[in-house]
């Protein structure tokens, strides 16, 4: 009896070890109802019978592709992709085929971040346009994609989540950022856009970012190890989780809204994020990718609160070393009490407008006043700017400004709009050096151009 027991065990250990090899086995994003990126060369990969031929199928050109899969079973190609269009089928076969349907082509987008961009609409249910938003979201050319957050000790093979169409029930609990923005792009561009979410509230940007590009940096890594992190801030932890995963998966770019968790430590955020930029790309094999993100808009920070405008400046100066990268500045959408402001509307049309401009070639204006130079004149500072066409303060006068003469003693300032650039002046100052504007932590932006689009603040001195 004890004999047939084991043998029975055997066997069925056998037909389970034959079963999980006999059938094509997909990350969970390669699956029914994805979208790929439309007129490209997409990656579509995952484990198969060892050594063994995979045969891929791809209904819009009937073509097939066949790669052997390696000692571990690991396989990927590369299919050729059509203009937008579907829905399509994919035919995975080594011994058994996996068909996967209404597969998509069109665009395909990247949202990260920490909480702003993990906020679902459902979180912002106050707002008074949400019910139209729920009420108007069915879609089926707009396709969502949920990762599950996990932080890992060693880069993951997949991202648990699945794909669905938007609809009044899935849009509620997706990103409310990310679905606006697909919905303002598919609109647009009148093409299937796909969203994949990946963001987890309160995290710094140590933690997306891989082991090897934290090498130059002075950061305490964690010992490799196959585990699941009870700290979801531990460096590299959710690159490995929710970003390799998705590496090579084909998409147009990434929107992008973190930072308020690196506010105490503002001065290496601007290497640290453009190390981070450079490593994906050149991850997912395209130094260009699109990558567009959020100035982490004001709040009352307490005690951090001289730290906070040097996170926004460090951003800002983050323009200068990302290339083909955009900012949306959010210096008018803060909330006081609240560091996750529910006006998360206009942060999409904002992304929407960058990714218009810089990614399809819309003549579309996406940047307010951007501070160029400053001029004294006496007793007055000038200051001139670029896309500063219709340069206007929302109440004609702003108590936003700071002057300072080589004392570096700051005083309020009035500021005056003429010929599109500000005279800032102070009686308290009679030989100015310095200008700056909404510095602080809480500020409600005022500086806009005709466009209706935000100046970021800024300082014109590097003082300590």
């Amino acid at each position: 009896m004890k004999y047939k027991l084991i043998l029975l065990l055997n066997l069925s250990m056998l037909l389970m070890f034959k079963d999980s090899t006999a059938k094509v086995q997909l990350p969970s994003f390669i699956s029914n109802g994805m979208v790929l990126q439309q007129k490209s060369n997409v990656a579509l990969w995952g484990k198969a019978i060892v050594n063994h031929q995979v045969t891929v199928k791809t209904s819009w050109n009937n073509k097939s592709y066949q790669v052997n899969s390696d000692e571990l079973g690991n396989w990927e190609l590369k299919v050729a992709t059509p203009t937008a269009g579907g829905p399509y089928q994919i035919s995975i076969t080594d011994n058994e085929e996996v068909l996967l349907k209404d597969v998509l082509i069109g665009e395909v987008w990247i949202a990260s971040g920490q909480s702003n961009m993990e906020m679902s609409l459902n979180s912002v249910s106050r707002r008074k346009d949400v019910s139209a938003l729920l009420n108007t979201s069915e879609n089926d050319k707009i396709r969502l994609f949920k990762g599950f957050n996990v932080s890992t000790g060693t880069p993951q093979g997949d991202v648990k989540g699945n794909w669905v169409s938007a609809n009044a029930t899935s849009v509620k609990s997706f990103s409310a950022v990310a679905y606006e923005f697909a919905r303002l792009l598919q609109n647009d561009l009148d093409v299937p856009v796909a969203i994949i979410q990946v963001a987890w509230g309160g995290t710094k940007i140590q933690s997306w970012m891989s082991r090897e590009s934290l090498k130059a940096f002075n950061e305490t890594l964690p010992t490799v190890k196959e585990e699941v992190y009870d700290n979801k801030n531990t460096p590299t932890g959710l690159f490995n989780g929710l970003i390799s995963p998705l590496i090579p998966y084909a998409a147009r770019g990434f929107i992008w809204y973190q930072g308020e968790h690196n506010v105490r430590t503002y001065y290496s955020y601007e290497k640290l994020f453009s190390k981070m930029v450079e490593d994906w790309r050149e991850r997912w094999g395209d130094s260009d990718m699109s990558f567009f993100y959020a100035q982490i808009a004001p709040w009352d920070y307490k005690s951090l609160n001289s730290q906070a405008p040097l996170l926004r400046e460090a951003q800002y100066k983050s323009l200068d070393v990302i290339p083909n990268s955009g900012m949306v500045v959010l210096l008018d959408v803060g909330e006081e009490k609240d560091i996750h402001p529910i006006e998360k509307s206009t942060v999409a049309e904002r992304f929407f407008k960058l990714a218009s401009a810089k990614t399809y070639g819309n003549k579309v204006n996406f940047s307010g006043p951007v501070y160029k130079e400053i001029k004294i004149s006496g007793s007055k500072a000038i200051l001139s700017f670029e896309n500063n066409k219709g340069l206007y303060l929302t109440n004609g006068s702003s108590d936003n400004f700071e002057i300072a003469g080589a004392d570096t003693m700051f005083y309020p300032a009035e500021a005056v709009v003429k010929n599109n650039k500000l005279i800032i002046s102070s009686s308290n100052v009679k030989n100015p050096v310095a200008v700056r504007y909404a510095f602080k932590g809480w500020v409600k932006g005022d500086l806009y151009n005709k466009w209706n689009l935000p100046a970021s603040s800024f300082r014109t001195d590097n003082w300590k």
